[in-house]
């Protein structure tokens, strides 16, 4: 492990922040302290044999005279590939299939209503090698592909909503896009949603797999709240953020994959901006690990070929709307966050600040600043 790779800035601050100062260090970083989440013993010896990381937490907030709380908790999985990137194709999904299969299992005996993967899961992060083989290979349906049909399983067994970012073959065109599949809990896929901003940065220019998705900004209902998905990249736009809030979203998720030179210092930030500014929440996922690739590749940008794109440094968290966020998960081991939330708070929050923008539609009603041509105006 290099010196860059160290375990999580939660465990730095406790080592060496006095004990004393810690708490008031801690409120001013990441905002009202959440509560330990006590998980079952069980779930916890069994992610100790399966050397996983696994942390609970609950945000708290107030108890209302007309309304119940609404209590939905959320599972963010992050874990390195398992088998090298040169190993056969479906030996390496195989793997990956298992591995998520032993982190939902405690997922499930944690009681997590709704769990999300990292993006494009099921394989190396291996756009930007500039190469299209064998790496295309790993594209499937969305609707029915193997990966599909395996989290349906999973989220028939469990009553879990399951989302999940896969590289995705559209048959009709075949074109290859980045997308979340969400699945119901009943194991029936809702739909699905499209990576909508590309990178062309450095080593992630990804535009030569697949290009900015068309399918706006979906919202899903579930029976544990209204969902999205904004895709990695679309993190550093907020207006991104804004149209899925927008659109109804009370959790939304983000899947990536970054790695530290290029995205560290932004990581904290961006998600917890966007549950403040929008009165929801946000949950951040990133890949642990370096994944090697056989054949050298370089960036366009001058620098010597090298052979993987750095340290993805995991580190991933929730946020919520009052600005408070949960401890993160370790930078360098695979690992499951079960975090508690009330859905009341985004309303709560709402009333409280009044942040969010009310759109003025179109007379079609199909107003989207992001996708549509149609003109639409902001109002405070």
């Amino acid at each position: 492990m290099s010196g860059f790779e160290f375990e999580s800035l939660e465990k730095t601050l406790e080592k060496y922040i006095p004990e004393n100062e810690l708490t008031e260090v801690k409120r001013i970083l990441f905002g009202n302290p959440t509560k330990n989440l006590e998980l079952h013993s069980s779930a916890e010896i069994v992610a100790s044999e399966r050397d996983f990381e696994l942390q609970g937490h609950a945000f708290q907030s107030a108890p209302e005279q007309l309304r119940a709380s609404r209590r939905v908790r959320v599972g963010l999985i992050q874990n390195r590939t398992v088998l090298p990137t040169d190993a056969p194709i479906l030996d390496q999904i195989s793997a990956a299939h298992s591995r998520i299969a032993e982190l939902v299992e405690v997922a499930a005996m944690c009681d997590v209503n709704i769990v999300c993967f990292q993006e494009t899961w099921t394989m190396p992060f291996a756009f930007c090698t500039r190469e299209k083989e064998p790496w295309s290979e790993f594209a499937e349906s969305a609707e029915d592909g193997p990966t599909t049909r395996f989290c349906q399983e999973l989220a028939k067994k469990y009553n879990m909503v399951i989302v999940s970012p896969i590289l995705e073959r559209e048959a009709l065109h075949n074109t290859l896009w980045n997308t979340a599949v969400v699945i119901s809990n009943s194991g029936q896929v809702l739909g699905k949603t499209r990576k909508n901003h590309i990178p062309r940065i450095g080593d992630f220019n990804e535009s030569t797999y697949y290009m900015e998705g068309n399918t706006g900004h979906k919202v899903f209902q579930t029976q544990f709240g209204k969902i999205a998905v904004n895709i990695c990249y679309g993190r550093h736009h907020p207006l991104n953020w804004l149209m899925y809030s927008m659109n109804g979203a009370e959790i939304i998720f983000n899947p990536s994959a970054t790695v530290g030179a290029l995205s560290e210092p932004m990581w904290s930030i961006e998600a917890r901006n966007a549950a403040i500014a929008n009165h929801c929440y946000t949950c951040a996922i990133n890949r642990v690990g370096t994944e090697h690739f056989k054949n050298e590749f370089t960036s366009g940008d001058g620098k010597k070929a090298h052979h993987d794109f750095g340290h993805f440094y995991g580190s991933s968290y929730v946020s919520a709307p009052d600005g408070s966020r949960s401890p993160g998960l370790s930078r360098t081991r695979d690992g499951l966050l079960v975090v508690e939330l009330d859905l009341n708070m985004n309303r709560q929050i709402s009333d409280k600040w009044s942040f969010k923008v009310r759109p003025i539609r179109s007379l079609d009603h199909s107003c989207d600043p992001l996708t549509s041509p149609n003109l639409c105006i902001l109002l405070l």
